[in-house]
């Protein structure tokens, strides 16, 4: 009786496999460093310099508040008009002021990032409203009868 032995060259095989393991692993191991660097090296650092820009915002809306309120007449109107930056970080911003009588306050959004600011000095004595956006000129008017 004869036997044929084959010779089984599974090294093609193995080659294979390996490097298909191996490159699906790096795979993996890509798509969730790119999740990683997202999050922790772009969206952080943005949303820092995003809230950080909204309180200097918000800071300056209120000085300004407070000096018409300081140069303002007895008897009349006054307005003065200034500008904002148009967006923060490539986001477009909303300023609203508001709260209640007591605790007047600025608030700067851009829907995820929110800063709020007290406004000082006029907050607990005159009650302020208003919305804007950081596009255009934007106007503040103080008028002594308080309409």
């Amino acid at each position: 009786m004869t036997r044929i032995y084959r010779n089984l060259d599974d090294e093609g095989v193995s080659m294979m496999t390996e490097y298909l393991s191996i490159t699906s692993l790096l795979v993996c191991m890509f798509v969730i460093m790119m999740f990683v660097v997202n999050a922790g090296l772009i969206e952080g650092p943005s949303d820092t310099l995003k809230y950080h820009s909204y309180v200097d915002i918000g800071n300056g809306v209120s000085v300004r508040m407070v000096d018409l309120y300081a140069i303002a007449p007895g008897d009349g109107t006054i307005r003065t008009q200034f500008d904002l930056p148009d967006t923060v970080a490539g986001e477009e911003y909303d300023v609203i002021l508001g709260g209640i009588e007591e605790s007047q306050y600025i608030s700067v959004t851009d829907g995820s990032v929110l800063a709020e600011v007290a406004i000082a000095g006029i907050g607990a004595s005159r009650g302020v409203t208003g919305r804007t956006t950081g596009s255009g000129y934007n106007i503040i008017t103080y008028n002594s009868s308080g309409v």
